[in-house]
Formats: C-alpha cells, sequence, structure tokens
C-alpha cells in the first residue's frame, strides 16, 4: 500500500491553515476553507464524543479552545456542535460534516487521537467511528496516530485506506502520561510493519534519527511535524518526502 500522488504535491497544512490572529482557529470550518482555497493538503485531528461519533478537535478536553471546561468525550455530538471555538466565530464539527466540505478536493491527512491515554490497547471505539464516516469517501485519505494499537485497528477495520505512524523522540518533559518503558519501545519505532504501515510523520527536531533513515531506505514516506519558517522547511526536505506547516505559508 502507498500514499495517492497528492499528498506529495504540495505542503500539508497542520490542523488546517489557521492563523488564530485573524480569526480562524485550529481544525475549524474558516481555517479548512483557508486550506482549500489555498490548495494545501489537510491534516485534521479527531476525538471521540460520548455518542460515538468522531469530532473535528485536537485536544481531548475543551478547555484551550472554547469557553466550556472539560473532556470532549462527555459530551454529545449534537453539543459538541453547539460549542462555539473561542476567536473563530465557528463551532466544533463532526469528521462527516468536514468530509462532505473537503469533498477530496485536496488530500486528507487525519491522526486519530490516543484515548488509551497511555499509548496502550484500549482503543477501538474512535477508529470505528473514523472508518465509518470514510466509507463512502472517494477523495484521497490517510490515517495515522501516534497509538500503533490505534493504526492496527485501523488496519482491521479500513484495510483499503493507507496509514501510517505519528512518531516522535519521546521525551518525558512533553509525554508525562506515558510511561517510561513504553516511551523506550515508541521511540524506536519497532510497528511499522506489524501495522502494516506506508508512511511516518516523524517530529521535525528529531529527524536525523537512524530509525528514520531505516525506514526511508525500506520504501516508507516520511513526513514530519510541525514546521514553522521557511528555513526549517528546507531543512526537513533533506530527509522527507513532505512537510506539515503552520505559521507561514510553505
Amino acid at each position: 500500500m502507498t500514499l495517492p500522488a497528492s499528498f506529495f504535491a504540495r505542503p500539508i497544512t497542520h490542523r488546517a491553515l489557521h492563523d488564530r490572529k485573524a480569526g480562524r482557529v485550529e481544525n475549524s470550518v474558516k481555517s479548512i476553507q483557508a486550506a482549500l482555497d489555498a490548495g494545501y493538503g489537510i491534516e485534521i485531528d479527531v476525538q471521540l464524543s460520548s455518542d460515538g461519533h468522531a469530532m473535528v478537535f485536537h485536544d481531548d478536553r475543551l478547555d484551550r479552545l472554547t469557553a466550556e471546561t472539560g473532556p470532549v468525550r462527555a459530551r454529545t455530538r449534537a453539543a459538541l456542535e453547539d460549542i462555539a471555538l473561542t476567536d473563530d466565530g465557528g463551532t466544533i464539527q463532526s469528521l462527516e460534516t468536514v468530509l462532505g466540505m473537503v469533498a477530496g478536493q485536496v488530500p486528507l491527512l487525519i491522526e486519530i487521537k490516543d484515548q488509551d491515554g497511555a499509548m496502550g490497547p484500549d482503543v477501538g471505539a474512535l477508529e470505528a467511528a473514523t472508518c465509518a464516516a470514510l466509507e463512502n469517501y472517494a477523495g484521497d485519505v490517510a490515517l495515522m496516530s501516534f497509538n500503533p494499537h490505534a493504526v492496527a485497528v485501523c488496519a482491521k477495520l479500513a484495510p483499503h485506506i493507507p496509514r501510517g505512524i505519528v512518531t516522535s523522540s519521546y521525551q518525558a518533559v512533553f509525554w508525562p502520561e506515558v510511561p517510561a518503558e513504553t516511551r523506550d519501545i515508541l521511540r524506536d519505532i519497532p510497528d511499522y510493519d506489524r501495522v502494516g504501515a506506508c508512511f511516518i510523520s516523524h517530529e521535525a527536531t528529531d529527524l536525523d534519527r537512524p530509525r528514520v533513515a531505516e525506514l526511508k531506505a525500506q520504501g516508507a514516506s516520511i513526513f514530519t511535524w510541525t514546521i514553522r519558517s521557511a528555513a526549517a522547511e528546507a531543512e526537513a526536505r533533506r530527509i522527507v518526502d513532505n512537510v506539515t506547516f503552520e505559521g507561514y505559508l510553505a
């Protein structure tokens, strides 16, 4: 399995083409429309609602991007769709709504956020909701997650959809909720073949890791997160096949 060529044609916007000062926050309709207008690929995140829907939202809590508080998964789809995004004017959207909006115009990279809490095997509901939403989607799309267990579930539910692993140096300061032994395992990307991945999206500051070069030599496509300047993009492109960017126009 390989990614469609469209995933390499243009840079990919990180959480869509957001600019909070301009009134477009992460994963919002305005940010998605801006990316569509510019012809960029789009990366979005999904979290689970209490009634089993994939919702386009990065954080597991509502606090940072809305006036509400508490876990996303404690609210129904309908309730989440009524919650305004701070500094944006729009509301949280379901994956189905976003798929209808994108409609194959640009490639769509969907990150399934870890629902286990520690990159463990307690996953399945969000993956099922995401794959169900994609059942009749005809555009270029790929799935990825930091949690290899989530990627493995996607392989079973939607084997025809390209999938990858989001990878990292897993520094303890940034991953305090993940046990040290799990971080040590994930850092070496051991699950790539097991889950049938065809790409990784690796942390930009860790691209010189030998395992990244090894996977590239084996034919893996290499993406990176998150590029925030033209200079950083030029440096990353020594190694990667495409970038996920924010904060400038790649």
